[in-house]
């Protein structure tokens, strides 16, 4: 298990790394033994760091959602980071949105579907525990969300060009660096949310199409998983936060410059550019 020393030796590695631009190299390399839970130790250090810098927890996101994608990484189950107030942008409905492309390294954009709860949802840990009917029941709305995901540690590694792992993934706020929002906002009551979709253009060509079916049956169910979840570390999801659910196609590249439109059907479009 890693000392508090090197947790804080490498969060603040990962907070310059965001500042600068600069990646950092594979801390699994740099530490062979890295388990699950000390990647997790360190985006919580990380995150408490920009906590004491001023900035707040609007709410969670939930990665490697798809089979495919847990394959990929060698692991049976999604992953988790936290989402903070200086990564969220709004859209305003009939204009593009601007964002800063000098805010990222690398940015690639995944489409989502965001739960915002009215009520507090956690368990004690136990698998199951709390239910995709719970979820349901705690959710305020449901919205059409873009992530922006980015590595602050380098995807691939510069010497030997194998890939990270998914502890270094997850101890980099399991890759999360923004979110894009300002669909419409829907009773979960009225949607048959696995059939909720979404075609997503970049630059005019349609790069990705995918239902909310593609997030383990059921979007609801990530969000489930991950109340159960955060429960060990003694949290729960609170009234008003953000929760990401899972990306339903795969995630495409940005570049300054590129316009994306994310068009949700009955749910709204989203229009952003990386100026």
């Amino acid at each position: 298990m890693f000392s508090d020393e090197l947790l804080i030796q490498l969060a603040q590695e990962l907070d310059a790394s965001e500042k600068s631009r600069m990646q950092v190299e594979h801390f699994s390399k740099r530490y062979p033994g890295m388990t699950i839970e000390d990647g997790y130790r360190v985006s919580r250090t990380w995150v408490r760091m920009q906590v004491a810098a001023g900035r707040k927890i609007i709410g969670h996101k939930i990665g490697l959602t798809s089979r495919a994608m847990q394959q990929a990484s060698q692991i049976d189950e999604p992953d988790f980071g936290t989402l903070l107030d200086s990564m969220l942008f709004t859209c305003v409905e009939g204009q593009e949105l601007a964002i800063p492309a000098s805010r990222f390294i690398a940015p690639r954009v995944e489409v989502e579907l965001a739960f915002v709860l009215k009520s507090p949802l956690g368990g004690s840990g136990r698998a199951g525990e709390v239910t995709l009917q719970d979820v349901l029941d705690a959710t305020d709305y449901v919205t059409p969300a873009i992530e922006i995901i980015d590595a602050r540690i380098e995807q691939f590694d510069r010497h030997t060009r194998a890939m990270r792992k998914v502890y270094d993934t997850i101890s980099d706020n399991a890759a999360n660096a923004g979110v894009v929002v300002g669909g419409r906002r829907a009773d979960p009551a009225g949607l048959d949310l696995p059939w909720c979709g979404a075609v997503l253009r970049q630059n005019g060509v349609v790069e990705e199409t995918g239902l909310a079916a593609g997030v383990q049956g059921h979007p609801a169910i990530g969000v489930a998983w991950l109340a159960n979840k955060l429960a060990p570390w003694g949290e729960t999801l609170q009234p008003g936060q953000l929760i990401l659910a899972g990306s339903f196609t795969r995630p495409v590249a940005a570049r300054q410059g590129d316009g994306f439109e994310a068009d949700y059907g009955p749910l709204g479009v989203l229009r952003f550019r990386f100026s």
